[in-house]
């Protein structure tokens, strides 16, 4: 079975093809920094308010942040438990994509600080930034929890991985990164940071894929041990998704201060539930919340990536070819 300690080596015959065809799908996904123009940000950033400006510091220093958190879990937890060398593959790659995203905020970061000592700070921002320590210290809360096994030898051993695994899945890349976004579109949606949206394009689609791609792995494990997810694990991933949307609503206030344009911290509260009980619904677990999606911009998302198709480079468009659209994605 998927979990079974060890580590096998065998491609063929291949026990899970949907893995190996993830990793097929997200190598048609490849961008690369260097295609980002930021140039016209600049203009915008210049006739920003102070508090919008703190807004973007704050984003893109946490961006910077969670990515790294993300791509330590795959190579210290993800990867060395999840026995399927097709998964694997997928893993690796996904590694991949986490470091072009690394890149990505540290270009941005460069490019929109230039004082040496506000990027200092926003590098260090688990450090300085309380509003990013708590969502940081929430994930090393199930990080570590599995850190010390090297082996899942009992139920217990599997249902711990399962928490990993679903809080990366469902509260860091489907909860705070979704969160982070929709501040990116709300820009966008005024005209502003087209660069930033681009980039924050490509990257929405690769977390999406990532999202997806650790459900497949629960999905699995849930059809081939469905003794796991008994009720005991349901209320702590509750209590997680609950943690999660406090640590994250914790950060708008940071962000969001006097409502502008549309963006609140009551705005976003109802957003970051909505997004809360699409999870919860993902995992076929009871929604918590019952809350609407109050931005119209985010589930303009997928359509809004298709403007000016033919002015954009291969990149942008590439998976409009070959890969898959999708309009009705929950956001």
């Amino acid at each position: 079975m998927l979990l079974d300690p060890g580590m096998d080596l065998t491609l063929r015959p291949m026990r899970y093809p949907d893995f190996y065809e993830r990793y097929r799908a997200a190598i048609r996904n490849t961008w690369t920094v260097e295609e980002v123009d930021l140039n016209s940000d600049l203009a915008d950033l210049a006739k920003m308010t102070d508090r919008e400006r703190h807004l973007i510091n704050r984003l893109v220093a946490f961006f910077a942040t969670g990515d790294s958190i993300v791509a330590n879990n795959l190579v210290l937890n993800l990867y060395r438990h999840v026995n399927a060398p097709e998964a694997r593959l997928y893993l690796s790659r996904q590694l991949y994509e986490e470091a072009v995203h690394v890149q990505f905020y540290l270009t941005l970061l460069d490019t929109y600080l230039p004082d040496h000592d506000e990027r200092v700070k926003a590098f260090a921002a688990v450090e300085h930034i309380p509003s990013i320590r708590d969502k940081a210290e929430f994930c090393f809360k199930w990080i570590d929890s599995i850190g010390g096994l090297d082996r899942l030898e009992t139920r217990e051993d599997r249902k711990s991985f399962l928490l990993n695994l679903i809080c990366f899945a469902a509260c860091i890349e489907g909860l705070f990164f979704y969160g982070a976004f929709a501040y990116v579109y709300w820009f966008r949606s005024r005209g502003l940071l087209g660069g930033l949206a681009t980039g924050t394009n490509w990257v929405f689609r690769d977390e999406s894929m990532h999202m997806e791609f650790a459900f497949s792995v629960v999905d699995t494990v849930r059809a081939e041990e469905p003794d796991l997810f008994d009720d005991e694990l349901g209320e702590r991933v509750a209590e997680m998704m609950r943690e999660a949307v406090e640590a994250e609503l914790a950060f708008a206030r940071d962000l969001c201060g006097d409502e502008r344009d549309g963006m609140s911290v009551a705005r976003m509260r109802e957003y970051l539930e909505y997004v809360a009980d699409q999870r919860l619904a993902r995992l076929g677990l009871p929604g918590r919340y019952g809350s609407a999606n109050p931005f119209a911009f985010m589930e303009l998302q997928d359509v809004q990536e298709l403007a000016n198709f033919f002015e954009r480079r291969v990149s942008a468009y590439q998976v409009a070819v070959e890969g898959e659209v999708a309009f009705d994605e929950s956001f």
